[in-house]
């Protein structure tokens, strides 16, 4: 009993907090434009400065797991395709088709993951998974897209040509302050007192505002979508897609805190980005809000049981 509440004490705080920002929403003391501009500050402000400092500030040599990164890669692309098979396999339209295999397996890594992280590993811990979050979101953006074009390919439409593509990793500034972030690591420059300090300032606003920032975009509207089709894509993110990365890198001899890095990323609920693509890119803007909805919701009973499970087993 006292490991469960061990794990609450990780978790619970984190969904508070998303918590208190849908209240606070309720009690309109921050409306819509509010929660705009904040997210907008946490995107390109406080969570690349927090991602550099802490990345910055590590042993890349001893931090960077190329093992993990391998089994996480080989986790996204599996549940890629399986979800994309299984919407193919049910025919679903090609609206609904791409939303629900992006819902299945892109993850709010950067808000919800680094939060979860951080709570349960600290400082250590964050750096690890922020060298890690530099690698995958590339990833996320790739396949994201890929899963939103697939169901349109034999249609006539607009054309992703390589600028395209070198806008949504040059423009992203996670994958930049990441990036910049191990390349300072890796050649071991130290920070000046003055510049640390002042990242440390700033990067502490970083994850709750972020998660203040989830909780203020709830809306009951979004749960608009295929329930069906949603819990079904909400059972593959946040049940397949954790025990199927776990068992990857469990084979390739990952264990302790690595593996519960993994699972945490694996468990993630489907990132907020997922319903702006899909209505940039012709996808199901309903299902992807209802998967969106329902999986951040019961993430906090997937996350408990997954680090109570890991924590149980000594993994």
């Amino acid at each position: 009993m006292s490991l469960f509440f061990d794990i609450l004490i990780i978790v619970l705080p984190v969904f508070l907090v998303i918590g208190l920002g849908f209240g606070l929403k309720m009690a309109r003391l921050v409306d819509g434009s509010f929660l705009y501009q904040l997210n907008r500050l946490v995107y390109f402000l406080a969570l690349p400065a927090l991602l550099f400092h802490e990345i910055a500030r590590a042993d890349f040599s001893a931090t960077f797991n190329g093992m993990l990164l391998a089994g996480m890669l080989a986790a996204i692309l599996l549940t890629f395709f399986l979800a994309y098979g299984f919407a193919a396999w049910r025919g679903y339209p090609p609206e609904a088709r791409g939303s629900f295999c992006q819902g299945a397996f892109r993850g709010n890594i950067a808000y919800i993951g680094l939060a979860i992280v951080f709570n349960a590993y600290g400082g250590d811990g964050l750096a690890a998974a922020g060298i890690l979050l530099g690698f995958l979101v590339p990833v996320y953006n790739f396949f994201g897209i890929l899963a939103l074009l697939l169901p349109h390919r034999q249609q006539q439409g607009q054309q992703f040509g390589p600028w395209f593509w070198i806008r949504q990793v040059g423009g992203n500034p996670l994958i930049l302050s990441s990036f910049a972030g191990i390349l300072w690591s890796f050649l071991n420059i130290p920070l000046p007192q003055v510049i640390e300090r002042s990242l440390d300032i700033v990067a502490g606003m970083a994850l709750p505002l972020a998660l203040l920032s989830i909780g203020g975009s709830f809306s009951l509207q979004r749960l608009r979508g295929d329930i069906s089709k949603s819990l079904i894509a909400t059972a593959i993110k946040l049940v397949w897609l954790p025990l199927s990365t776990a068992g990857i890198l469990i084979v390739l001899g990952i264990g302790g805190r690595e593996l519960a890095i993994g699972v945490i990323f694996a468990g993630t609920p489907t990132a907020a980005a997922a319903y702006i693509m899909a209505q940039q890119l012709r996808g199901d803007a309903n299902l992807s809000g209802s998967i969106i909805m329902l999986s951040t919701l019961l993430s906090l009973i997937t996350y408990t049981v997954a680090l109570v499970l890991l924590e149980g087993l000594r993994l």
